[in-house]
C-alpha cells in the first residue's frame, strides 16, 4: 500500500481545514510540533496569507516542494526566499473579493449611520423618544478608495449605485478605470468623506495610511480597512481618534490579531470585526476547492491553478 504525502499545516488559523485532507494526506500541524523522523516526508505546507514563514524551520524540510496559500493575499510571505528554494507557490484569488466589499459597505453604513450606537441605545434602554440619532445620508458621500483591484471596483460599483461620488488613487494609473484617479493619496484623503483601504500589503507600503493620511482625511472623515492591518499606523489612526482629529475608524483588519481589547477601550467612533470581512461560507468554500486542487495538481507534477506570479517552481 503507498504511504500517502505529508504535508505541515504551519497557520494554526487553518486548523479547521485538516479534516478536509485528512484522507489524502498526511496531516501534521506545526503548533503541535514535528516529528524528526517526518520533517523529510513533508512535501507541502499549508499557509494563511497573512502570517510570516517561519524559513528557518522549512529550511528543515529537505522535501518541500510546493507553499500553498489559503487565502488570495500573500503578504507575509517570503517570495524570495520561496523563489531561491524553487518552490511553488499557490493562493486563492478571485475567490472573496465581492464579499470583502460587501464587508466594507457593511463597515461603512455601520459606522456612518451609527448602527452600533442604536443597538446599544435600545438594549440600555435609554432610547428617547424626543431624541432621535441624526445621521450623515450615504447619498453624496465622497468615498475614496486606496487600491482599484478586484474588492476597490466591487465597493466603487456598490457605492456607485447609492449615489455616491468615487474617486481612488494607487500607484499605478489604470486608464480604463470608470471611477476618476486622485493625484496622491493624501489629495484623496482630502477631498473624501470616506476613505476605505482596500489595497494589497507588501514590504513597500507598510504604514501607508500614516498620520499625515489621517489628518487629511479630517475631523469628519472615516477611515475603513478591510486590507491588511499593515497598511495603517495604528497608533497614528488611535491618537487621532482619541484627540478627535479624525472622524471615525471602521476596522476589520488590524497590526496585530487577534488585537488586545485593551487597545480599543477608551477609543471613541470606532467600529471593529475580527477579520471576517472575507469569510463567507461561499467564500471558504471556494478558497478550499482551490487549495486542494492546487494540492493535487503540484503533487502529480502537473501546473498549479493558481500559482503566484513568479513562484512557479523555478530558481533564481
Amino acid at each position: 500500500m503507498t504511504a500517502l504525502p505529508a504535508l505541515l499545516i504551519a497557520s494554526r488559523a487553518l486548523a479547521p481545514v485538516a479534516p478536509f485532507l485528512d484522507s489524502s494526506y498526511r496531516v501534521f500541524r506545526q503548533w503541535e510540533g514535528l516529528p524528526a523522523d517526518a520533517a523529510g516526508e513533508i512535501s507541502a505546507v499549508v499557509v494563511a496569507g497573512e502570517d510570516s514563514l517561519d524559513t528557518g524551520f522549512l529550511d528543515r524540510l529537505p522535501g518541500l516542494r510546493h507553499v500553498a496559500c489559503f487565502t488570495s493575499g500573500y503578504d507575509g510571505l517570503d517570495l524570495a526566499w520561496c523563489r531561491s528554494r524553487g518552490l511553488i507557490v499557490t493562493h486563492a484569488p478571485a475567490v472573496n473579493h465581492e464579499d470583502v466589499a460587501d464587508h466594507a459597505l457593511a463597515l461603512i453604513l455601520a459606522a456612518r449611520r451609527r448602527v452600533v450606537d442604536g443597538d446599544r441605545i435600545v438594549r440600555a434602554g435609554d432610547w428617547v423618544i424626543e431624541q432621535r440619532l441624526i445621521t450623515p445620508s450615504m447619498r453624496g458621500c465622497r468615498v475614496g478608495i486606496v487600491g482599484l483591484g478586484a474588492i476597490g471596483e466591487a465597493l466603487a460599483r456598490r457605492v456607485s449605485v447609492m449615489g455616491c461620488e468615487v474617486r481612488w488613487w494607487g500607484p499605478r494609473d489604470k486608464p480604463d478605470a470608470a471611477w476618476p484617479r486622485a493625484g496622491s493619496l493624501v489629495d484623496l484623503a482630502k477631498s473624501s468623506d470616506v476613505l476605505v483601504v482596500a489595497c494589497r500589503a507588501d514590504e513597500t507600503n507598510t504604514g501607508l495610511i500614516s498620520a499625515e493620511v489621517t489628518e487629511a482625511l479630517g475631523s469628519t472623515g472615516l477611515l475603513v480597512n478591510v486590507a491588511r492591518g499593515s497598511l495603517v499606523d495604528e497608533d497614528a489612526l488611535i491618537a487621532a481618534l482619541k484627540a478627535g482629529r479624525l472622524g471615525g475608524a471602521a476596522l476589520d483588519v488590524f497590526e496585530t490579531e487577534p488585537t488586545p481589547a485593551a487597545r480599543w477601550a477608551d477609543v471613541p467612533n470606532v467600529v471593529l470585526t475580527p477579520h471576517t470581512a472575507g469569510a463567507t461560507m461561499a467564500a471558504v468554500q471556494g478558497m478550499l476547492g482551490l487549495l486542494i486542487r492546487n494540492l493535487q495538481a503540484v503533487a502529480a507534477g502537473e501546473p498549479p491553478l493558481t500559482p503566484v506570479p513568479g513562484c512557479e517552481g523555478t530558481r533564481d
